[in-house]
């Protein structure tokens, strides 16, 4: 089995990549920069690296990229400084899912390849009638006005749920809904949830970086597990 991660030199996305190779899959990654991929990787033959920047690719170079791949990954966000939340794209993590849906799409896999997208347990599943508090929809607004990552995160997941579905022939999706994502060096034990069971807002748990990892490995690995998940947007806290 072949995984594309984008977003593979990011705090989760090498640990995604990590995982993956450690279990014998073979992995390409989109880059803009080689400089901060780790050590570990070089020479690995399981690995393909593709230098370029992913705003530049379209639809047609993408469908070759992932026409050799049943699973997709995106670990993508936006980086917490000023340029990475005001500056362009404001869109990177929506406009990356759209482009490679559209790729799957044009290769018309006769199995459909799995997508599975990070994303954050401050975004509601608007498939399921979540409990959010007035205060916290009061807040999340004010995210959806101030800060575009938030926003951002949103529209990637809508596109999923909504062009997507659940009856797509070519793709299949789950999105990973960590809370307030922590640095560890082991995998520990987590649980997942259909919904969120504490206020990302005014309560929030902590999720390492290494269990979303983790259980994006497993999710693109494990099909009994896939078919508990998929089409849903399973949300992780540490135990």
């Amino acid at each position: 089995m072949t995984t594309l991660v984008v977003g593979a030199s990011g705090a989760t996305g090498k640990l995604l990549v990590t995982q993956l190779l450690a279990s014998g899959q073979k992995v390409k990654i989109i880059v803009r920069s080689t400089s901060n991929l780790s050590d570990n990787w070089n020479n690995n033959a399981q690995l393909t690296v593709i230098t370029k920047n992913i705003t530049e690719i379209n639809v047609e170079e993408m469908s070759k990229i992932v026409a050799d791949c049943q699973s997709v990954a995106s670990c993508l966000g936006h980086n917490m400084t000023w340029k990475g939340i005001y500056g362009k794209p404001r869109r990177l993590v929506a406009d990356t899912v759209k482009l490679l849906c559209e790729a799957i799409t044009k290769n018309a896999p006769t199995t459909p390849t799995k997508f599975v997208l990070m994303n954050t347990a401050g975004n509601s599943n608007r498939d399921l009638s979540e409990s959010v508090s007035l205060g916290q929809k009061i807040v999340i607004g004010l995210l959806r006005l101030l800060l575009p990552p938030h926003s951002d995160n949103e529209k990637a997941t809508d596109y999923l749920r909504k062009h997507i579905g659940q009856t797509n022939k070519h793709i299949e999706w789950a999105v990973v809904r960590p809370d307030n994502l922590i640095n560890e060096e082991n995998v520990s034990a987590y649980s997942l949830h259909k919904s969120p069971t504490r206020s990302a807002i005014f309560n929030p748990g902590k999720t390492s970086r290494i269990n979303v990892g983790h259980f994006m490995a497993r999710l693109i690995q494990d099909d009994k597990l896939w078919t508990t998940w998929k089409g849903q947007m399973p949300v992780m806290y540490n135990e």
